[in-house]
């Protein structure tokens, strides 16, 4: 089995910090991320990886090499522009041949990766993704009214709880299908289009084992997470 990791976005929410580096190789601790989930992954059980590059991807290819320091086989899946999650993965389609996984390349994960595969494999799912248990406090008050505009209910800045998309998936290599070539596509689509086809979509949900570092708030606070780890404050 091989994992594929997507490597190749501008990350614009992070400047200046991926003004020079790509978001993959921003430091966590004394490892860039890219190198932490590569661990997490290999811990998981998988020595295989496709990572899909492009934006200043010489960087990538420089640190990680071939993988063999790093006690895993890597390949490059290389695109000349940004194609979005799903186009990213496109890339790696030569690569595939067998149910692999495949995660975004800008958060941490923290979990029971072997389980998640073997629930896939179980069910008999065409792709199975990992989801997040989300809380949020809105910051309006929500007015509950009946058919003929009486107010019912009046609930202040209430909590609402939904599962989100982490970007960790396990997928069959059908998946490619959904996805056109050399275009920016987004993996929603990609998953819309695979339910209404059919196929059958798994979800895989965690309650922690996830950090997202989308953009400056979240990796400096992911940042310092890893400082304090190390005993550094």
């Amino acid at each position: 089995m091989k994992a594929v990791i997507l490597a190749g976005g501008l990350g614009t929410r992070l400047q200046p910090y991926t003004i020079f580096l790509p978001k993959a190789m921003l430091p966590l601790g004394e490892k860039p991320l890219l190198e932490h989930l590569i661990e997490w992954v290999k811990k998981g059980g998988i020595d295989s990886f496709v990572l899909c590059v492009s934006y200043l991807r010489k960087t990538i290819e420089d640190y990680f090499e071939d993988g063999s320091r790093f006690g895993v086989k890597i390949e490059y899946a290389v695109a000349d522009r940004p194609l979005a999650t799903a186009g990213q993965l496109k890339t790696a389609e030569e690569f595939i041949d067998d149910t692999f996984v495949c995660l975004y390349g800008d958060s941490i994960f923290d979990f029971n990766l072997k389980n998640m595969i073997d629930v896939h494999r179980r069910k008999k799912s065409f792709a199975t993704m990992g989801l997040f248990e989300y809380k949020t406090k809105l910051q309006y008050g929500f007015i509950e009214t009946d058919k003929s505009g009486t107010v019912k209910a009046w609930r202040e800045k209430p909590e609402v709880t939904g599962n989100i998309n982490i970007g960790c998936y396990v997928m069959e290599p059908g998946i490619f299908k959904f996805i056109p070539q050399n275009k920016p596509y987004g993996m929603d689509d990609v998953i819309r289009n695979a339910i209404a086809k059919k196929n059958k979509v798994g979800g895989y949900l965690i309650k922690s084992g996830f950090i997202d570092i989308g953009d400056k708030m979240s990796y400096r606070r992911a940042y310092q997470q890893y400082i304090t780890r190390l005993g550094r404050i």
